[in-house]
Order: structure tokens, then C-alpha cells, then sequence
């Protein structure tokens, strides 16, 4: 399947990018840079999708790859779809980190449970934590838990997120079943 290092190399590279342009900017987004990252984000989304659909042309025609290599590759498209997805959410919701932190009085994307209660949480506003958080338990549950989606790009994304998790599961849980079976 070529050089090992490849796709995760590519990836690493991607999300460094992303992380380095993502979280820590707040009310200073240039369109240019919205739209690199934009851009890097859907470069890494469609990595990872031949990521797993390498992982599942491998396993399915009969690899005999062993349980350490099978559990790293899932675990690296288990890790990727988490950070993608929380990176996701965080650009999603509002118009993105720039335009929540100039007015915020869009729409939001996704309803946290602190903005059911707000007298419980007063002057609460999601960080780029909140979105990892939403993104690791939709991948972990397969659906939304406490974070609902409000509008129909949230309810893709998190739809296209669970796939993609109960997919890479199901493609390794199947090979480990096989291999010790």
C-alpha cells in the first residue's frame, strides 16, 4: 500500500497546520486565512476518508497484518477523526471563532447544555475545548450526547463523523475477531 509513513505523515502535517491556524485566533480572521483553513481542513477530512477506505480495501482483501499494526492504524484514524471534527464544529458554529468573538448574536450551530441554563452559567461561551469535547463523544457514542446540532450542516457533519467511526471500529474489531479466532 506504499510507504507506511505516508498518509499519517500527511495528516500530522495538516493537522500541525490546522491547530497552528485554528484554535488560538479570535477576533483577528482575515477571510484569506479562513479560507486556508478551510482549505487545509478539507484536505485532511478527505486524507482520512482514504485513509479508512485503504484500511478497509486491506483488510477486506484478506491482509494478513497482525494485531499491533491493525490497532495503530485505527487508533491514528480514531485520534484524526476526533481532532478534524472538533476543528470542524469550531469553524462551523456561528460563521467561525472570528465572527463569534465580534458579536455572537448569530444563530448557533450546535445548543451546549450551558446555553439551556444560562442563569447557571452566566457570561459561558464555548471554546475550542467544547468542540473537541462534542467531537470525541459523537465519535465515542456514535451520535450527538449532551451537544445538540441545531442547523442541517451540524447534524451532516456529526452523521459523516459517527460513519466514520463506527466504520473504523467495525473494520478492526472484525480483523482482531478473525485473527484470534
Amino acid at each position: 500500500m506504499g510507504p507506511r509513513w505516508l498518509v499519517p505523515g500527511v495528516e500530522g502535517v495538516l493537522l500541525l497546520a490546522l491547530v497552528v491556524t485554528t484554535p488560538t485566533r479570535q477576533s483577528d480572521q482575515s477571510p484569506h486565512r479562513r479560507t486556508l483553513v478551510i482549505l487545509l481542513l478539507g484536505l485532511v477530512s478527505a486524507t482520512t476518508l482514504v485513509s479508512l477506505i485503504l484500511l478497509a480495501h486491506f483488510l477486506l482483501q484478506g491482509s494478513k497484518a497482525g494485531g499491533e499494526p491493525l490497532i495503530f492504524a485505527g487508533g491514528v484514524l480514531g485520534a484524526t477523526n476526533i481532532l478534524i471534527f472538533g476543528i470542524w464544529f469550531w469553524e462551523l458554529d456561528r460563521g467561525g471563532p472570528g465572527r463569534r468573538a465580534h458579536d455572537g448574536r448569530e444563530s448557533p450551530d450546535f445548543l451546549f447544555p450551558q446555553m439551556s441554563e444560562p442563569r447557571l452559567a452566566a457570561g459561558w461561551r464555548p471554546r475550542f475545548v467544547d468542540y473537541l469535547y462534542t467531537s470525541y463523544t459523537n465519535a465515542a457514542a456514535f451520535s450527538p450526547t449532551d451537544t445538540l446540532p441545531l442547523t442541517a450542516m451540524a447534524k451532516l457533519l456529526m452523521a459523516i463523523q459517527s460513519f466514520i467511526a463506527l466504520v473504523t471500529l467495525l473494520l478492526v474489531v472484525s480483523r482482531a475477531v478473525n485473527v484470534l479466532g
